[in-house]
Parts: structure tokens; C-alpha cells; sequence
């Protein structure tokens, strides 16, 4: 993986009208506390940049909207920010600006049982991949629009997919403020496995040959030596220091069990 470039840092200063501005709308949801800033201005890059100039702590739609129209009218950036797991600095403020807190932002708005489908607010946390559960978003764009994409059908090709476009802009198209995703029957079995390999290599080999052979892996991750090196350090285990892989396993219980074992072969 290509080490994230360095960005370019041109704060600029946000203007006192809009801070006002923005304590007459949200109040105690407004915080322009250093140690709160600072929390905002972090990520797990390793990028060195000033925190933004405030943090609002949304609680709907409608807050990320009349924050960002707000900002828009004294021409101030806005950051989303969700759980702060960024490796490429998304939500830095390289040039200044507000970070919008969407973590208060938990609700379950509606859940189909029937058709196994579920709508969430943005700060809802979530297991798995993303990109081919989400069906439909609800987004506030850069002017404070609100737009809602797709549809609670499983297939649908007409118009444009603008919710497969909004998934994976890391906020640069919009702010994400609720989402409708699949739903999929809890698993009956979970298990979890770790397998060390002598490099790299050989642990993408294995991973390519299980995807190859079909093998319904709920979650697979690679650690690096360097990476397990730390993990070792700092939580005091004590795992080979070689490259491995994270897996687990959903199912049936003889499934699970059946996977398993093929991917111990495989591995072999």
C-alpha cells in the first residue's frame, strides 16, 4: 500500500459571525473546547494538523443541514465526522473550518422485518462491508440541500445511482445523515481463526485461493509483522511476529466447522 501523501495545510481562519451564528443554533451542541477540537483534528494518519475551529454535535438531518448552510453562507468547510478511523487524514481540517459530529446520530428510524431491510441514522455502527448492503441515503449537500437517493428495492436500474456515487466519498460529495441497508438473519454459529504465514505473500496467496474455492469467510484481515509486532507490545500477547491473517466464520455449526477446516488446509 502507497504511503498517504502529506497535504498541503492553508487554515484559515473561521469567522466570529459564524461561531455566534452557530451558538444561537445549536447551543450546548456547539463546542469550541481545545481538548474537544483537538479530538476532532485527529485520525489514525500520521499527519500533524490544527484542529478545526469548532465541533456541532448533530442530532438529525435537519442539524447537519442549517450547519452546513451556515458554513456555506461565510464560506467555512465543513468535516464530517463519524468514528474518527481515517488512514489518509479525510477529516483533517487543512484548512480550517467546523467538524460536524454525527456520533449522537444513533436512532433506528425504521426496520422492514419482512422485507429485511433497515433505516438508520448515520451514527448507527455497523458489521461487514457497506458498499452492497446500502439501498438507500439521505444527504445534505454543500448549499444544505437535502437529497435522498435509491429506493428500498433490491434491483432497480432506472435513473442515475447516485447512491453507489454518495457510498465511499468520504464527505467530499456530501454528508451522509441516514441510510437504508439489507438486513441478514443473525448466524446461527460465529467462530474465529488466526492463521501466521512466513510473509505476505503467502498470506494474499491464501486469501485468493479461499475466495477462489468459495469460501463464505464473514471477515478476513491482514497484520503485517510490524503490525503484530505492536499488538504484541501493547496488549502483552504473545503471537508469532509474522504475517497473519484474522478470520471468522459464520453459519450453521457444522458449517462453520466445515469452513474452518478447509481453510486450515488451505493454509497448510
Amino acid at each position: 500500500m502507497n504511503a498517504p501523501l502529506t497535504p498541503k495545510i492553508l487554515t484559515r481562519p473561521t469567522p466570529p459571525a459564524l461561531l455566534d451564528a452557530l451558538a444561537s443554533r445549536f447551543g450546548a451542541q456547539l463546542s469550541t473546547a481545545q481538548a474537544v477540537r483537538e479530538q476532532h483534528g485527529r485520525d489514525e494518519s500520521p499527519f500533524d494538523v490544527p484542529p478545526p475551529s469548532a465541533v456541532v454535535f448533530c442530532e438529525s438531518t435537519q442539524d447537519v443541514a442549517d450547519a452546513v448552510k451556515l458554513a456555506a453562507a461565510h464560506d467555512v468547510p465543513v468535516i464530517a465526522f463519524g468514528a474518527g478511523s481515517s488512514l489518509e487524514g479525510q477529516l483533517l481540517a487543512v484548512q480550517g473550518g467546523i467538524s460536524l459530529d454525527l456520533t449522537r446520530m444513533n436512532r433506528i428510524l425504521d426496520v422492514a422485518a419482512a422485507d429485511m431491510l433497515v433505516t438508520v441514522q448515520a451514527g448507527v455502527t455497523r458489521l461487514g462491508t457497506m458498499r452492497e448492503n446500502v439501498l438507500a441515503l439521505t444527504v445534505v449537500l454543500a448549499d444544505g440541500r437535502i437529497i435522498r437517493t435509491g429506493t428500498q428495492a433490491r434491483k432497480s436500474s432506472a435513473g442515475y445511482d447516485l447512491t453507489r456515487l454518495m457510498v465511499g466519498s468520504e464527505g467530499t460529495l456530501g454528508i451522509i445523515t441516514e441510510v437504508t441497508l439489507r438486513l441478514y438473519p443473525q448466524p446461527e454459529a460465529v467462530a474465529a481463526a488466526v492463521c501466521s504465514f512466513p510473509d505476505v505473500a503467502h498470506a494474499v496467496d491464501c486469501t485468493i485461493a479461499l475466495i477462489q474455492a468459495g469460501i463464505p469467510i464473514a471477515r478476513v484481515e491482514l497484520m503485517d509483522a510490524g503490525a503484530v509486532r505492536a499488538v504484541n507490545a501493547h496488549d502483552h500477547l504473545g503471537l508469532p511476529e509474522q504475517p497473519l491473517l484474522l478470520m471468522e466464520f459464520h453459519g450453521s455449526p457444522a458449517g462453520v466447522r466445515e469452513q474452518a477446516e478447509t481453510v486450515q488446509a488451505l493454509a497448510a
